[in-house]
């Protein structure tokens, strides 16, 4: 497997079933690297008649196909086989993503070091898969459960981190017995390609991974709306999931909502503030802030806000902006222009608002091309204004100052969003209490961005449902059968309920 080198334009089929094949359509996109702002790939342009050939595929995979008859041993054996050949092929895939997205080699080198855990971990859950017996107030009765697959998974996942993302969702739902039809963005789409190519050598059965590439519109749609589709897995913007939640719900199909945030990162006085600072930067400059759980709202203390934000800007303004490819940089550019733009807008309505912009905001003087965006600071705003309400999705810090522990937790929680926070404070006894306090998926007490395959990830309110990684994740993947049966033979009053 191997990624095109910079200046070669490579083409790229899907894989549907036991095939590698162009769209019906026989059309076709160009995937724009975001730092040359040139074309590097060229990806099939699908269309509706793509998406039920792909869930056709999964379905009969999932109905007749061996996938269905495979015990959990050997589902587990090919999801570590498909663990060694991510791993074998880490480079290759950490390169594509930064050529996709911008973002830094050195964080998807990070990722891709840490994919094979997360198929390693559920692979090792796809044998244990039981049931539970269950002790009836019906004495002539043996009642079970079981625990099935719920079949054929539309996965949908976002720009950011495409394959972490898809590993969210494949590999619990492999472990589980489900089939997959996954779309990724029309972004960042060549990574999955890359990762398809290993789940066939991996030695799947055909149509247990599909793979349709495109847009909303023409794929995210059908797919969503296909009535051959049980459940779907979707990580993006809050306004696409409910739209997402809607046409779900006209067949019925289970959902699973990875969301949107605005997660505040609340610094008390008695915090260590060399952690907090660095804890601050990885919350909103990492990944230059396109990131779900981005800490875009610094909410400090106020007796430590000049000292605090005198330290963040001091590393802000030390940030190493320039080339992703290159292990020196720190930050790269933004992920494509639609959303450049978008996060410029934000700058302007912070100023409109009133907010004191008091680093960056506008393109590094050294880098006249590309999608770059300095880290932007804004101080004295208030909750209720559009950079500290709304998710931009950018490197865009929002300041807000607060009083004592009460005005914190409130300042938190007024959003819409929860998917997560962060605290520093020395105090044990008050990190938890604010981690029971705030309305958040998940709490970080004075660390900031971590994940891992064994924690259950999601949000509260706005941020979306359901978990992700974790046996809480596998049992996304999973419906519950019941099985009664009668023991000794009466002839029981039809007309009586039992």
């Amino acid at each position: 497997m191997t990624v095109a080198e910079v200046g070669e334009i490579e083409p790229h089929r899907l894989l549907v079933g036991h095939e590698w094949v162009d769209s019906l359509s026989t059309e076709t996109f160009s995937s724009i690297d975001p730092y040359t702002g040139k074309s590097w790939a060229e990806i099939p342009a699908c269309g509706p008649e793509d998406v039920e050939r792909a869930v056709g595929a999964a379905r009969l995979a999932f109905d007749d196909g061996p996938w269905g008859k495979m015990t959990g041993a050997d589902r587990g054996r090919l999801i570590r086989r498909l663990a060694v050949l991510v791993d074998e092929n880490a480079e290759e895939l950490a390169v594509a993503e930064v050529r996709d997205n911008g973002k830094l080699l050195r964080e998807m080198r990070g990722q891709m070091e840490a994919l094979p855990n997360y198929y390693e971990y559920f692979s090792g859950a796809a044998d244990k898969i039981g049931g539970d017996v269950i002790g009836s107030s019906k004495p002539n009765f043996f009642v079970y459960q079981l625990l099935e697959p719920v079949g054929v998974v539309g996965a949908i996942t976002s720009w950011n981190s495409p394959l972490l993302i898809a590993a969210y969702k494949l590999a619990p739902g492999l472990a589980a017995g489900c089939t997959f039809v996954l779309k990724p963005s029309e972004h960042t789409s060549v990574s999955t390609i890359l990762f398809a190519r290993l789940v066939e050598e991996a030695g799947f059965p055909p149509g247990v991974l599909n793979v349709v590439t495109g847009d909303g519109p023409n794929v995210g749609e059908p797919l969503v709306s296909n009535p051959g589709v049980d459940k779907i897995a979707f990580t993006g913007s809050t306004v696409t999931g409910k739209r997402v939640a809607s046409a779900a719900a006209s067949h019925l199909a289970k959902v699973s909502l990875e969301l949107g945030g605005k997660s505040p990162n609340i610094v008390f006085d008695d915090a260590d503030l060399d952690a907090a600072t660095s804890g601050v930067i990885a919350g909103i400059f990492a990944a230059c802030g396109q990131s779900c759980v981005a800490g875009s709202r610094l909410l400090v203390q106020r007796s430590v806000h000049d000292e605090l934000l005198s330290r963040v800007v001091d590393r802000t303004a030390a940030i190493t902006i320039g080339n992703p490819l290159d292990l020196e940089t720190e930050m790269g550019p933004l992920a494509f222009q639609a959303h450049y733009d978008r996060v410029v807008s934000f700058v302007a309505a912070g100023l409109e608002d009133g907010a004191e912009l008091i680093f960056g905001g506008k393109r590094p003087d050294h880098l006249p091309e590309g999608l770059f965006l300095e880290p932007t600071i804004f101080d004295r705003v208030e909750n209720g204004m559009r950079i500290a309400q709304e998710e931009i999705f950018g490197p865009v810090l929002s300041v807000i100052s607060f009083e004592d522990e009460d005005e914190a937790v409130r300042l938190a929680n007024d959003s819409s969003h929860g998917l997560a926070a962060g605290v520093w404070t020395r105090d044990i006894q008050r990190g938890h209490r604010l981690a029971k306090a705030i309305q958040a998926g998940t709490v970080w007490l004075n660390a900031y961005r971590m994940v891992s395959h064994d924690v259950p990830f999601g949000g509260y309110k706005s941020s979306g449902y359901g978990r992700e990684n974790g046996l809480e994740g596998l049992r996304e993947y999973q419906q519950t059968k019941t099985v009664w049966v009668e023991t000794e033979g009466i002839v029981r009053d039809p007309f009586k309920l039992g």
